[in-house]
């Protein structure tokens, strides 16, 4: 099972960031956490492994109305948000990738049909937020 919707866009790593929270907002997500995995492993582990991972960034994406049903079909579901969508861009590379958690790996872990209504309704937005960075789906 794959457990990501992801797209390869041929954008700057700066642009590319950007704009993934502005396809985010679009689709009625903030972003909650900002975790720049280069910086930590840079901080923690050295230039080495900061240059292996490359630019590498996990947005923690929230859409409130989404959190607020999910939670209340299965207050558990708290375990697997925000949404976490990664910006990442090895050195070499001539192309940014952006992939999200597919929604649909919530429904695996409960059986509640709220949860899956919410699941739908993610899956969705993250798609379309995607779509509208250009690039090829995969």
């Amino acid at each position: 099972m794959t457990y990501t919707l992801a797209t390869t866009v041929s954008l700057p790593w700066a642009e590319a960031l950007e704009r993934t929270r502005e396809a985010l907002a679009a689709q009625g997500f903030g972003i909650l956490t900002e975790i720049n995995i280069r910086s930590t492993f840079e901080a923690k582990l050295g230039a080495d492994a900061a240059d292996a991972v490359g630019d590498y960034i996990i947005l923690g994406a929230c859409n409130p109305s989404l959190a607020s049903r999910a939670l209340a079909a299965e207050p558990e579901m708290g375990a697997l948000l925000p949404c976490n969508v990664v910006v990442r861009r090895n050195r070499d590379a001539e192309a940014t990738t952006v992939e999200a958690i597919d929604p649909q790996a919530m429904v695996q872990l409960s059986g509640a049909p709220a949860v899956k209504e919410v699941a739908d309704d993610a899956g969705t937005r993250l798609r379309k937020a995607l779509a509208s960075l250009g690039g090829a789906t995969a």
